[in-house]
C-alpha cells in the first residue's frame, strides 16, 4: 500500500477510504461488499467526467462523435485494467486469489474495478482536482495516443467482411449474469468460414465490441 501511495503521490486523511477502496467484495463475506461499490460507482462518474473534460479542452475541433469514441477507449475496461496496473493495484488490491484460468479472466475485471473504486475514494478524500492530477498522470500516454479519433470495432469488422463478400457478422448472447448494478455478459461473434469468438462486457454492447476486436485479431492472423 506505501508503493501505491507514493505512485499517487498523495496521502489519505480518512485511511478508512483508502482501505475499502481496496477490498473488493470477493475478500468480504457476502453482502459486506457496499463500500466498495459504491466507490466503484462513484469513481466511474468522476472518471468520465474528468476524461471528457479532458477530451473537450484537448480537441477544441472534434466533433460530438468523434470525441465520443475517444472517451469510449480512455475508460473502457482494458484501459482501467493497464493502469491498475501501473499504479500497482494488482499487489494492493484485498481480493480473492485463486489459481485458475477462471481466476486469471476475471482479474482484469477486478483490477478494472479497483482503479475506479481508488478513483471515487480520491474524490471523496482529496476533492476534484486531486483526483483530476491523479488522472491526468496515469491516463497521459493514452489521450494522445492516435492522431485520429479511434475506430468501432464492430465497424471495422463489418467493412473486412463485406469486402471480401461474405454476409454481416451475427451476433449471439451466450451468457448473462451478474446482479443489475454490474452485469456480465457473454457475446459469440459468428463470421462465415472462421470459428466463432467470444467477448465479454458489462453491457451487451460492450460485449459485442470486444467479441468483434477478437474476431480482427484473428482475420488478422489469416491474412
Amino acid at each position: 500500500m506505501k508503493i501505491l501511495l507514493k505512485d499517487l503521490n498523495y496521502s489519505f486523511k480518512d485511511s478508512s477510504l483508502f482501505s475499502k477502496a481496496l477490498t473488493h467484495p470477493s475478500a468480504l463475506a457476502p453482502g459486506n461488499g457496499v463500500d466498495f461499490e459504491r466507490l466503484e460507482f462513484l469513481g466511474d462518474r468522476v472518471l468520465g467526467l474528468v476524461i471528457a473534460n479532458w477530451l473537450f479542452q484537448e480537441f477544441p475541433h472534434e466533433r460530438e462523435g468523434d470525441l465520443a469514441k475517444r472517451f469510449t477507449g480512455l475508460v473502457r475496461k482494458e484501459t482501467l485494467y493497464e493502469v491498475a496496473i501501473k499504479m500497482g493495484l494488482d499487489r494492493a488490491m484485498i481480493m480473492k486469489r485463486e489459481r485458475s484460468s477462471s481466476q486469471e479472466k476475471r482479474l482484469e475485471t477486478l483490477l478494472a474495478d479497483g482503479c475506479e473504486a481508488l478513483i471515487g475514494g480520491l474524490y471523496l478524500d482529496g476533492g476534484l482536482e486531486v483526483v483530476r492530477e491523479v488522472i491526468h498522470n496515469f491516463w497521459a500516454p493514452y489521450i494522445g495516443k492516435t492522431l485520429s479519433p479511434p475506430r468501432d470495432p464492430k465497424s471495422i469488422l463489418q467493412e473486412w467482411v463485406q469486402s471480401h463478400g461474405k454476409t454481416h457478422p451475427f451476433y449471439v448472447v451466450i451468457e448473462s449474469s451478474g446482479p443489475a448494478h454490474a452485469p456480465r455478459f457473454i457475446v459469440e461473434v459468428q463470421v462465415d468460414g472462421f470459428e466463432p469468438v467470444q467477448g465479454e462486457g458489462s453491457s451487451k454492447r460492450l460485449a459485442e465490441k470486444d467479441a468483434a476486436q477478437r474476431m480482427l485479431e484473428v482475420l488478422s492472423y489469416d491474412e
